[in-house]
Formats: C-alpha cells, structure tokens, sequence
C-alpha cells in the first residue's frame, strides 16, 4: 500500500491509498472552494446521560445528485470533485458537511473505488484489503488527535438507510466522547468479570455462539454469527476469533483472511433478496474499543474489548422494511419479527 497526503482547496486533507507503490499523486484541486464553515457542537442530554451532535450546516449537503454530477466521481477536465485525480485506488477525506468538527471531533468519508456502478461487495479481495488497510491507518492516526477518544468506521448503504449519495463510500466518525453503545457494553464487560472471577463476557458470549445453530460462516481466522438477541431481521457479527481490541491489533492472518470473508458475507445479504430487483440496504459498523481512559469501568481495560463488526439490514422479508417505530424510538426496545435462528438457516442457505 503507498500512501499519499495532500489537500483541497478549501484546506481540508485527502488521502489516497494505492495498490501500487510507483503511483504519483499530484494532481491540484481546481475548485474555487470557500473555507468550510461548521457549526458542530455536542450537547449532553442531562436525564440519558448521552451526547447528541448539533449540526446545522448538514442542511445544505449534497442530495441524490444524478450520476454525472457524483461528488465522490474521479475528476475529469470538464467537472472537478472531491478526488482531484482521474483515477483512484481508495481515498478518504475530510467530510465537507461533518457531523463532527474541531474540538467536538472530526468526520471522513472512505471512497471504496472510483467505479460509481458498483458496490463493496463488487470489490476483488485485493481492493477489499486496500479499504481494511486504510480503515486501519485512520484508526491509528486519527487516535491521537487530542479530543478524540473513539474511532467509528462504518458503511450504510441503500436509500432506505439514509444515504444520499449513491457513489460506494463509507464514513469514519472520530468522537470526543466514549459512544453509549460503548459505555453500555463496557459496563457489561466490567459487571461480568466481577461476577465470574475474572471471565472476559466476549469470550464466553463468542464460545456459546460457536457451539450454536446460529453460526453463518466459520473461517481459520473469522466466524460470523446471527446474535442471540439480534435486534434486527437479518443481523450478523463478525469476530476475529483471536480477541484484539481494535483494527490496528489484528495479525496479518486475520487480515489475509478478511476480504473474502467479508465479501461472502455482504453477497448472502444481496441474495437474500435478489427477487426483488434491488440491492440489500445495509449498515456495516466497526466497533472498536476507545482510546479513552476506562477508569469509570471498574477492572476493564482496552484489551478486554473485543474488535467485531456488526452488519444488519432494515429489509425484514421482500418488499418491507423494518421501521423503528413507538418501541424501539420511543424506549429503545427493539421488536424482532424474524427468530435469529431462522435468520442463520436463510443466511447460509444462500451460501454460494
């Protein structure tokens, strides 16, 4: 991988990540870009005890623009983008329209490839890697700037998800704060090992797993699993089976074995629904442990985390979606109509 650093117009940072050590960069971003102005701030909800992010620059970010006006397209001498370059490996950059910002934490977009018609689970194992390895090298770096605390690399894809820009990317939010889905899982992981003696709850919960009917794929160095209490119809994790707390820590096994994992796992989705025309609309998120002081957990440390990926889709049979409604929005109490362990049977009955 060779990679190379440089900046846009309006001063913000771009990064491209290469197959090929000999490949030069040096294309300048021609766009007359004003400076970016953010309005970021992150405000604490006084009865939850959770963060919520004021962002009201979003407003005016780019919506579904039709393909030749693509943002994340390589640029070409009629109509510059992001990417100043006519041809890309991978880039990440930072987000115009950053949910995130300055002291409340900074957001990236990944550029999985400049093919605007495909999908991450197109990608050869070889680009899947490149992408692995850049989520990696942003985890290391963005780590330690002073006010981030937790690193979160993640992809949604689909309209139905949200996403309004159909290019294939992702997203990396670096937040000043531990996430409450953190906070909640570290105080699981504390309350356990106080009353087991010293158990690590990922371990035991990824050993009944294992020996379970919910298993969809099990690799040398990866196993994947519908969870006991999935929340979502179709809802697999992902583990290394070695416990490392964050992407920088898997071995170079773990990481040759990935891509064709991880593809396998992002085509079963698509299959599951092939009859419907249309792609699986997704969200694949890394859950990594933060680089924050654990002391409000009592006798956890970051090695007690366990790096997993959590990939779910809202489609619950063909044509429906699963919608967050009075339940789950309104208590969080999510209400699954599809039995995790007829989820695992469908997901690897469309095994290829």
């Amino acid at each position: 991988m060779k990679k190379t650093s440089t900046r846009l117009a309006d001063g913000r940072e771009l990064i491209y990540y290469d197959l090929r050590d000999d490949t030069v960069r040096a294309a300048p971003d021609r766009r007359p870009l004003d400076a970016v102005a953010t309005t970021s701030e992150i405000r604490r909800d006084p009865l939850l005890g959770d963060s919520v992010a004021i962002a009201s620059h979003r407003q005016g970010r780019t919506y579904h623009p039709p393909a030749d006006q693509c943002p994340l397209c390589p640029s070409t001498p009629e109509r510059p983008t992001e990417i100043p370059e006519s041809a890309y490996d991978v880039v990440v950059f930072e987000n115009r329209f950053p949910s995130l910002a300055g002291d409340a934490g900074r957001c990236e977009v990944v550029c999985f490839t400049s093919d605007h018609t495909v999908s991450f689970a197109d990608l050869t194992e070889e680009q899947a890697r490149l992408v692995l390895d850049a989520w990696t090298d942003r985890t290391a770096e963005l780590s330690h700037l002073p006010a981030v605390q937790q690193v979160f690399c993640f992809e949604n894809r689909g309209a139905e998800i949200g996403v309004t820009l159909g290019h294939p990317h992702g997203q990396i939010y670096a937040y000043p704060f531990v996430t409450p889905r953190t906070a909640l899982t570290l105080r699981s992981l504390a309350a356990h090992k106080e009353t087991t003696g010293g158990r690590n709850l990922f371990d035991d919960v990824l050993a009944d797993e294992r020996a379970g009917a919910r298993v969809v794929l099990d690799a040398t160095h990866w196993v994947a699993f519908v969870p006991y209490a999935a929340h979502w119809p179709y809802e697999v994790h992902l583990y290394p089976k070695r416990r490392v707390p964050d992407l920088l820590a898997l071995d170079e096994a773990a990481r040759a074995e990935f891509p064709g994992v991880y593809l396998e796992l992002l085509k079963r989705f698509d299959r599951l629904f092939a009859a419907d025309g249309t792609p699986t609309p997704y969200i694949a998120a890394w859950h990594q442990a933060p680089f924050a002081a654990l002391d409000a957990y009592d006798g956890v440390n970051r090695d007690d985390f366990a790096l997993h990926l959590e990939l779910f889709t809202i489609r619950r049979t063909s044509g429906k979606l699963k919608f967050l409604a009075g339940s789950e929005s309104g208590m969080s109490v999510f209400i699954n109509d599809v039995p995790p362990e007829a989820a695992a049977e469908r997901l690897r009955e469309v095994a290829s």
